[in-house]
């Protein structure tokens, strides 16, 4: 059985990280931007920095992409490009999440960029099948009011396909306790939100975010060593999105021994595998699933599990669950019988 072939759910990709180069560059002619005609240089410009050594710099690119979404047409197909390509990786459901805020340089409205972006995921799900829904980040280290104003605007396309929120950005200078009354307020609007917490080495972020009400964690590398953490994690049955490529790449961990996940195994946690950044990561779901595989010697029955831990969490309807929980059992259980050595 290939990798590629196995049902997927993802919970944790960014938009502006994941763009196919083929779509970067019909949004630089849209834009009017000159890009490289070489696809290897074109890729060193939207990928990590070989040697980052912080997620700041692992972020550089994000700059270079931020003027090619600017306009409801290139949010629209750069969404439809992105679930695209989870489709074609074996994705039967994807939360993609991008920040309205990056978007809003030359006059559109929060609304306006959330609008956009549904509609290439409606399209992409009438076209290919693929179940896909929208979170909406607040940039943490935005103003207050900035984050509160955008969610506030946007809620009513809960109707539409938005299911949630998050928090992104600088973690180091902006931990969850700064961010205390903007998620307050964003609790109050009705949708549940995640956080990106313990990617900047420290537990303790994670836990805060808990208690303040995040029902998942982005990354929460720093849980490592921190069984007691973990434990309170299973405890508020919270789902941890972890991405193992982007976190070696931000020197979230230094090496294998620093990643989370053996723990969170262990701990009976519920585990989404993701890719963070398709493109500034230069990576897929199928080959994140090989990287389980040779780190962790994952098998067919823990991928099994972990997508439907994923599925959980998802913030999405009990009925568009029992769907998915459906494909994934029609997917699943006719090859669990098979050894898991015939995974590649």
């Amino acid at each position: 059985m290939n990798l590629q072939d196995l049902a997927k759910v993802e919970l944790h990709c960014h938009l502006d990280g994941s763009l196919s180069l083929s779509a970067i560059r019909q949004l630089a002619d849209l834009a009017g931007i000159a890009v490289p005609k070489d696809d290897e240089a074109l890729r060193a410009l939207v990928s990590a920095p070989a040697g980052a050594k912080t997620l700041m710099e692992y972020l550089q690119p994000f700059d270079w992409v931020r003027p090619l979404l600017q306009t409801k047409e290139a949010l629209a197909l750069a969404a439809y490009d992105v679930a695209k390509q989870a489709h074609e990786d074996g994705a039967i459901y994807q939360e993609l999440r991008f920040a309205p805020e990056l978007s809003m340089d030359q006059g559109l409205t929060a609304y306006e960029t959330v609008d956009a972006v549904l509609s290439g995921l409606e399209k992409a799900e009438a076209e290919l099948g693929i179940t896909a829904r929208l979170l909406v980040c607040g940039m943490r280290q935005a103003a207050p009011e900035i984050s509160r104003s955008i969610f506030q605007s946007v809620a009513p396309l809960a109707q539409r396909g938005l299911v949630g929120f998050d928090f992104a950005g600088n973690e180091v200078d902006f931990p969850p306790e700064v961010l205390k009354e903007t998620m307050a307020s964003v609790e109050a609007l009705g949708l549940p939100f995640t956080l990106h917490a313990g990617e900047c080495h420290c537990a303790q972020n994670v836990q805060t975010a808990i208690q303040q009400g995040a029902r998942r964690i982005g990354h929460g590398t720093a849980l490592y060593n921190r069984p007691d953490i973990v434990e309170e994690v299973v405890a508020q049955q919270v789902t941890v999105e972890i991405c193992l490529t982007s976190n070696l790449q931000t020197k979230a961990c230094q090496t294998l021994a620093e990643f989370p996940y053996p723990l969170l195994k262990e701990k009976g946690a519920r585990i989404s595998i993701n890719t963070d950044n398709r493109t500034v990561s230069q990576t897929n779901l199928t080959k994140e699933y090989k990287h389980y595989q040779e780190a962790f010697g994952l098998t067919l029955a823990d991928f099994y599990a972990h997508n439907q831990e994923a599925l959980s969490g998802a913030f999405v309807s009990d009925k568009t669950k029992k769907r998915l929980r459906k494909a994934l059992d029609q997917a699943y259980l006719p090859l669990l019988g098979e050894s898991s050595s015939n995974l590649s």
